[in-house]
Parts: structure tokens; sequence; C-alpha cells
């Protein structure tokens, strides 16, 4: 019993490995495209593509409801 507790640390990179295979890892925002004009800050810009940067590297997906949130998981290949 005593050398099951000496394996009890395995369990935490097993479930972070867990975690990220399930929901993939945080990229955060690097770059977007909107229509609105830049000059005029009161106008509402509806964004079309955001650049997101992570572990797996630059990743641009369409904007989701015209809008890029700060921080988005992705899976690797997808």
């Amino acid at each position: 019993m005593r050398f099951a507790a000496l394996f009890l640390w395995i369990l935490v990179p097993l479930g972070l490995w867990l975690v990220v295979a399930q929901f993939g890892t945080p990229h955060g925002i690097v770059s977007y495209r909107y229509i609105g004009s830049a000059y005029r800050p009161v106008s509402e810009r509806r964004y079309t593509q955001c650049s997101y940067l992570g572990w797996i590297g630059v990743v641009t997906v369409p904007a989701t409801d015209g809008r890029c949130p700060w921080v988005r998981l992705f899976k690797e290949g997808s």
C-alpha cells in the first residue's frame, strides 16, 4: 500500500492529457478582419475572420456571430 502512494502523481499529468485530448489547447487572438470603419470608433464592427496563436501554431477561422473571442480551444488537425 505504501508503494501505491508513490504513483499518485501520475494522475495529474494523465488528467491534464485527458483534458487536452478532449477539448484542445488554448489559443489567444493575434489578428482579425472586420467590416466597419477604423476611423469611427463608435461604429459597430462585424468581424469576419479571426487568427489565433497557440501550441499548434496559428489557426485562422471564420468569426462566430460576427465576434472573435479572446481565447479559444483548438485540437490539433482541426
